[in-house]
């Protein structure tokens, strides 16, 4: 069996222009992080990491 693909949420939960602040993720990724399959986690995680990156390093 698949390891688990955990959520990057890290309970900050502020939106900003429609992305999370800390968690990287859209507000669309958010609302269907429960009925995405596990490739589509693993891709949804990588791209809220770049998001993070880049938030942080404005």
């Amino acid at each position: 069996m698949a390891k688990r693909i955990d959520s990057p949420c890290v309970s900050i939960c502020q939106l900003k222009g429609g992305l999370c602040v800390g968690c990287g993720r859209t507000t669309e990724e958010i609302t269907r992080w429960q009925s995405m399959k596990r490739p589509e986690r693993m891709q949804t995680n990588q791209r809220a990491a770049q998001r993070l990156k880049k938030i942080r390093s404005d």
